[in-house]
């Protein structure tokens, strides 16, 4: 892989951190804890103000573990490793990077 692909895929794992972080800003009102007026929300109410609560929670915790493997993937940029397989040190195809960009097993090893 060369310096111009190392560089586009660099922009593109920055871009991706950026919009999640916006993304998780955003999604933080939803994951404060649920205040319920037991006279004016039903059983049903409350119940899907906890679903909702729980949902995105979860879509959180999604977010914040990929932005954890793109900055992993970004360390690996810095450390000349990105793009390489960490089980059995091949390259990566471009195709399978841009498709995720955290990739970091060849199909291969990923496949078992």
């Amino acid at each position: 892989m060369n310096d111009t692909d190392l560089s586009a895929f660099k922009s593109r794992i920055e871009t991706a951190i950026a919009q999640l972080d916006d993304t998780m800003e955003q999604g933080q009102s939803g994951t404060k804890t649920v205040t319920l007026d037991q006279q004016a929300i039903g059983r049903l109410s409350r119940q899907d103000a906890l679903l909702n609560q729980a949902m995105a929670k979860a879509g959180q915790t999604r977010r914040a573990q990929e932005k954890t493997r793109l900055l992993a993937a970004l360390a690996r940029i810095d450390q000349g490793e990105y793009g390489y397989c960490l089980d059995c040190g091949e390259a990566i195809p471009p195709k399978r990077l841009a498709l995720d960009l955290a990739a970091t097993l060849c199909v291969s090893c990923a496949s078992g």
